[in-house]
């Protein structure tokens, strides 16, 4: 099997980033997504990203059109070329990700890796739904992929240490970092951020102070790049309730529970920048 071959299921801005990086590395790529128009924007937006990349100097301007095609569109899992890892990028919902493990258990070749880039689900119960639990792990990329250094690299309960050692040397061949995280609800990264996030949404709802002024303070107080409002608002709220949801099942723990005003803004479509709206209200 062609080790230069990798395959990404899942064609939005996760997708689509971790598709363009393998490309860069020399990797040839398949993505695949069932949505026709998904795949169209995906192919859109890695080119307007890697154009850019080289405009700025980070990527050899000579490289651009080889990076390009090696990213080639699919249609579905069963028409995708035989890959020496495959990783999935869906929605943050268990049961698709379950059926898509499902479907790549019986189409990939029985040495194929299989890896999730799922923020917060568990990697042994993706892996119990296949029947090469020793070959699952997690890959969980940060957003944006083409510019953040580091990959959670989860261990499920029967990864095998070929399968974390492999995929680890993988990561640091696409010049990110790799860090090794054991199989708990949110792992290392949402376990941390997403409580925070979801106690200024508390702190909003309770009227402690403005969206804005909650921002500045973790801001010029705390020294992040972003207040915590605008990075849900970045990430989604959508995915943010979703993850919560993770955690609060996840360890019984009243701690993780999610914000009422969360979940009204979701049910509301109020999801950040995707929809144009969320703490913040963006143009077009």
């Amino acid at each position: 099997m062609d080790q230069k071959q990798i395959a990404v299921v899942g064609g939005g801005t996760m997708g689509a980033g971790i598709a363009q990086v393998f490309a860069q590395s020399g990797y040839r790529v398949d993505l695949v997504d069932l949505n026709e128009e998904i795949l169209k924007r995906s192919i859109g937006r890695i080119e307007k990203s890697v154009r850019k990349l080289a405009e700025k100097g980070v990527l050899d301007p000579s490289k651009v059109d080889a990076v390009l095609s090696s990213v080639r569109p699919v249609p579905s899992v069963g028409k995708m070329a035989p890959s020496a890892l495959v990783v999935e990028a869906v929605p943050e919902h268990f049961e698709l990700k379950k059926k898509i493990f499902q479907e790549l258990d019986a189409a990939a070749p029985k040495e194929s890796i299989l890896a999730s880039n799922t923020s917060s689900i568990s990697i042994t119960e993706i892996a119990a739904a296949t029947k090469r639990p020793e070959k699952v792990i997690g890959m969980h990329f940060m957003n944006p992929v083409p510019l953040m250094k580091l990959v959670e690299v989860i261990r499920g309960i029967a990864t095998a240490d070929e399968t974390y050692e492999r995929v680890e040397a993988l990561t640091k061949e696409l010049g990110k970092t790799p860090v090794e995280v054991q199989d708990y609800p949110g792992f290392v990264s949402n376990r941390i951020l997403m409580p925070m996030i979801n106690e200024a949404i508390y702190a909003l709802m309770e009227g402690v102070a403005s969206a804005e002024d909650i921002d500045t303070v973790m801001k010029l107080g705390m020294n992040h790049p972003m207040g915590p409002l605008t990075l849900a608002d970045f990430i989604g709220l959508d995915v943010c309730l979703d993850i919560m949801e993770v955690l609060y099942s996840g360890f019984s723990d009243p701690k993780y529970r999610p914000c009422p005003l969360l979940k009204k803004m979701v049910r509301a479509g109020y999801l950040g920048r995707k929809s144009g709206r969320g703490f913040f209200e963006y143009g077009s």
